[in-house]
């Protein structure tokens, strides 16, 4: 499958109300992400990504859905090459990717046509098995129902390893020792947290959680830092937009100073990051959140964690999913992490 490169990332074109030389006074976030608040607490999503639903025969990858948590109503999208290297005519035990897409929490699903195209890219060129969770979103669950859709996806990982009817690509292909997490944007913030409920007890061995890949995760904090003062009135991320994404997603009467959104601060989950392992960090120098990342990577190392960290002095939040040279950058980085 292939996108044009001017692809949406958010599905609302760059109005002009958001150039550089107009005040935000006048800013509404609710109109620039295309969605309404309705009085229930839900809402509504006024325009459809693209979306893929049936194999394309002539893509390097096959894929299908599977049911995680009916009565969450989360389900998985599987993908792995459609051949399968081998060795000396034994096939060869792929890596899993456990991937969490972006959108800053209350926006898009693994059915989307971008979230689709990554991942079919990850399993093609890695190659691997690739997990896409369509994990629930906020305001109709905040944080951190997220999260716990993550465990149950690496609880069913687990569970298709030790079960004799289990799920065959993952049986036949995968290589449990090596399941990575994978996420973009707020989906990196959902690997993180992921990690650290894996290394606090939920009981996967002898399924190993190897790395943790996190792709622009998505942080913030009560008090602005350079960056988002730099990119206040940023295209695509402008820092009213991020402000609603967090009230939507954090527990009713938390502020952005809550361990989800600014893991930073002191807790009892920063004496597990030492136990994550091998971490990498990716980040675009005119991302809003760059500093929130950056500051991130120096926690990581200050608690012990092996932290890979690399970031392009150029280029916007999620950029790599529009511009084929960043992506192909990305993906060796990723590539190297992996194998």
């Amino acid at each position: 499958m292939h996108l044009p490169e001017t692809a949406p990332i958010f599905p609302l074109p760059l109005p002009t109300a958001m150039r550089r030389s107009h005040t935000m006074s006048k800013f509404n976030p609710y109109e620039h992400l295309s969605v309404s608040l309705n009085p229930d607490g839900s809402l509504s999503r006024l325009l459809q990504l693209p979306a893929v639903s049936s194999p394309n025969p002539a893509d390097p990858v096959s894929f299908k859905d599977i049911a995680l948590n009916p009565s969450s109503a989360t389900w998985l999208r599987l993908f792995r090459p459609t051949n399968i290297p081998a060795n000396d005519g034994v096939v060869a035990r792929l890596p899993i990717l456990i991937y969490f897409h972006h959108g800053g929490w209350i926006l898009h699903s693994a059915s989307d046509a971008i979230t689709h195209r990554n991942c079919a890219d990850l399993a093609s060129q890695i190659p691997a098995i690739a997990i896409s969770v369509n994990y629930r979103l906020a305001p109709e669950s905040r944080l951190p129902a997220q999260y716990d859709d993550a465990a149950d996806a690496l609880r069913w990982v687990k569970t298709q390893m030790t079960d004799p009817d289990g799920e065959k690509w993952l049986k036949d292909f995968g290589d449990f020792s090596r399941c990575y997490l994978y996420g973009v944007g707020c989906g990196g913030n959902i690997a993180f947290f992921a990690g650290l409920k894996a290394v606090a007890g939920l009981k996967l061995e002898p399924m190993k959680v190897a790395g943790i890949v996190m792709n622009q995760p998505m942080f913030g904090g009560v008090k602005r830092t350079k960056s988002e003062l730099r990119f206040a009135t940023d295209q695509l991320l402008p820092l009213p937009v991020l402000d609603l994404m967090w009230e939507l997603a954090l527990p009713k009467g938390m502020d952005q100073d809550h361990r989800y959104c600014n893991p930073m601060v002191g807790g009892p989950h920063k004496e597990l990051i030492g136990q994550l392992g091998r971490c990498l960090v990716v980040g675009f120098g005119g991302d809003p959140m760059v500093d929130r990342q950056q500051e991130f990577v120096k926690m990581l190392t200050g608690c012990g964690a092996q932290v890979l960290a690399w970031f392009d002095d150029m280029g916007f939040h999620n950029v790599d999913l529009v511009d084929h040279r960043r992506a192909a950058a990305v993906m060796s980085l990723v590539k190297e992490f992996i194998i």
